[in-house]
C-alpha cells in the first residue's frame, strides 16, 4: 500500500462507518439519519467524505433512497465487521469485572419468548438492576444474520447453528407433545407416533420458522401431504385451530403451561426416542463477554427447572 494511500485511510473515521453502516441497512438516508440521530444533510455529507476518502461511490443515490453500488456491498461487509470489533473492544474494558450491567443486546426466537422472557425478565430487573437489556424477536434466519454482523450480543434459540464465527451453550432439552382436539378419544396411556400422525391435517408454522422444521424432520414428516401451515406466525393461533377441531399439532413442552390456556385440547406424550428440540444460547467467538452469557444461561436453566417441576 503506498504512502497516499495509507494517509486517506488514516482519515477514516469510525463516525463515518457507523453512518454507511446504518445506510447500508436501511438503504434511505431519512431512516439511516434517524438510527444516527443526527440530520440527513449531516448524514449525506459524512457518506461522501467516506467515498472521497475509499476513492470509489458506496451508493446510488436514488428516487427511493440509495442502492449499494457493488464496491459499497463489499465495504458494508468489511465495516459491519470493523464496529463489531469497536464494539467488542469497549466490552471488554466495561465488562471485564462486572457481571450482567451495561447494554445487552438479546435476540429471542417467537417460540421461545412468551414462555422464558417472562420469569426471565423478573429475575433480571431484580437481581441484576444495573443490567440494560434490549430485546428482539424474530426468525432464527434473521437473528443469527444480526449476530455475527453486531447487531446483537447473544441470541436465546434452537441448536445447533451452523457458522464458524458462532459460538454456542446447549441449556435444556424441550420436548415435542401432540397436541389433539380434546374431543379427539385415545387409548388411556397410548403414546403418540409418526404413524399415528400421517392420517391428520397437521398444522404448523408458517415458511421460516424453525420449529416448523424441527417438527417435521423430528417425525420424519418431510413428504407428508397433509402439512398446513394457515401462514400462521404464532402458535397460539395454531393451538386455537386445534381446539376448534381443525388439525393437530406438535407443541414444544415449554410452550404446554401457557398454550393450554388457549382451548381445550388433548396432550399426548411420545414413544422413544422422544422428538425433541435443544434450546440454548449462541453468542460471537470474539465477544468478551462470555462469562455473561454463561451466568444468563444458569439463570435460564434453573427458570426453566422450576417450571417443569
Amino acid at each position: 500500500m503506498g504512502k497516499s494511500a495509507k494517509s486517506a485511510l488514516s482519515n477514516v473515521t469510525l463516525r463515518q462507518l457507523r453512518y454507511f453502516d446504518a445506510l447500508a441497512q436501511s438503504l434511505h438516508f431519512g431512516r439511516a439519519a434517524a438510527l444516527c440521530a443526527v440530520t440527513q444533510p449531516a448524514l449525506s455529507m459524512q457518506i461522501q467524505e467516506l467515498e472521497r476518502e475509499i476513492g470509489a461511490p458506496l451508493i446510488e443515490r436514488t428516487r427511493q433512497g440509495a442502492r449499494l453500488t457493488e464496491e459499497g456491498r463489499e465495504i458494508a461487509g468489511r465495516v459491519g465487521r470493523i464496529l463489531s470489533d469497536v464494539r467488542d473492544l469497549v466490552d471488554r474494558a466495561r465488562h471485564n469485572r462486572r457481571l450482567l450491567f451495561g447494554a445487552l443486546r438479546l435476540g429471542v426466537i417467537p417460540t421461545i419468548a412468551p414462555y422464558l422472557l417472562p420469569p426471565l425478565l423478573a429475575h433480571l430487573r431484580a437481581d441484576y438492576p444495573e443490567l440494560e437489556l434490549h430485546l428482539r424477536e424474530t426468525q432464527t434466519q434473521h437473528l443469527v444474520s444480526e449476530l455475527v454482523a453486531g447487531q446483537l450480543d447473544l441470541v436465546l434459540m434452537a441448536l445447533p447453528v451452523e457458522h464458524a464465527d458462532i459460538e454456542q451453550a446447549p441449556l435444556f432439552t424441550d420436548r415435542f407433545l401432540l397436541a389433539l382436539p380434546r374431543s379427539r378419544r385415545m387409548p388411556a396411556k397410548m403414546l403418540a407416533t409418526p404413524d399415528l400422525m400421517r392420517g391428520d391435517r397437521l398444522l404448523l408454522l408458517e415458511e421460516g420458522h424453525c420449529l416448523r422444521d424441527q417438527a417435521l424432520d423430528a417425525c420424519n414428516l418431510r413428504q407428508a401431504q397433509n402439512v398446513d401451515t394457515y401462514g400462521a406466525s404464532s402458535l397460539s393461533t395454531i393451538v386455537q385451530m386445534v381446539a376448534n377441531g381443525y388439525g393437530i399439532t406438535l407443541l414444544p413442552e415449554i410452550s404446554i403451561a401457557l398454550e393450554s390456556r388457549n382451548g381445550p385440547l388433548r396432550l399426548v406424550r411420545f414413544a422413544k426416542p422422544e422428538p425433541h428440540r435443544i434450546v440454548g444460547l449462541a453468542w460471537r467467538r470474539s465477544s468478551p463477554r462470555k462469562r455473561d452469557f454463561i451466568a444468563l444461561g444458569k439463570l435460564i436453566t434453573a427458570i426453566h427447572e422450576k417450571n417443569q417441576g
